[in-house]
């Protein structure tokens, strides 16, 4: 994309020999470093002593492991579905649908543990009740290991929740 110019001085008398960039790259450079300088001043002032880093860390990290663990098998099992039903077989349509509702849950509660929410102990309720229903339904499926890879992930993250929020 060309440069935006302006006429230089001689446009205004008829000759429109040359032109001017808008901005030469020496402002250009006094001008980033002047944003970075910005930048690096306020990230300074926030290190400084009596600054609190409480949040910044989240507070629950083994409960958020558990979940992103779950997750991923989650994504894994959902997959193994969709490709049976690919196949015209039908049999883990609830488990499709435990697993789909669980993972909306989860991924949300991953969100909150990781932005330490004040609503993260009644949320982890409702984490433990999608996880337990998932966990029931992919259980009946063992013989498929991403169904049961699912179902321990689950119980995990029940297991975390309760030791962590008790």
């Amino acid at each position: 994309m060309p440069s935006k110019t302006m006429p230089s001085s001689d446009a205004t008398q008829g000759n429109m020999t040359s032109e001017k960039p808008l901005i030469s790259r020496r402002d250009a450079l006094l001008t980033m470093s002047a944003a970075a300088a910005l930048a690096y001043g306020g990230s300074a002032a926030a290190a400084m002593p009596g600054h609190d880093h409480s949040k910044h860390k989240p507070q629950h990290e083994t409960v958020l492991e558990a979940t992103n663990a779950c997750l991923d098998t989650g994504r894994r099992c959902i997959t193994h579905c969709l490709v049976s039903f690919q196949e015209g077989d039908t049999e883990l349509a609830e488990c499709a649908s435990k697993v789909h509702e669980m993972y909306a849950i989860c991924d949300a509660f991953a969100y909150l543990l990781a932005a330490n929410s004040d609503y993260l102990k009644q949320y982890s309720q409702v984490c433990v009740a999608a996880c337990d229903d998932c966990a029931k339904v992919c259980r009946e499926h063992d013989e498929h290991h991403e169904c049961r890879d699912c179902a321990e992930a689950c119980e995990a993250i029940i297991k975390a929740i309760n030791k962590s929020f008790a």
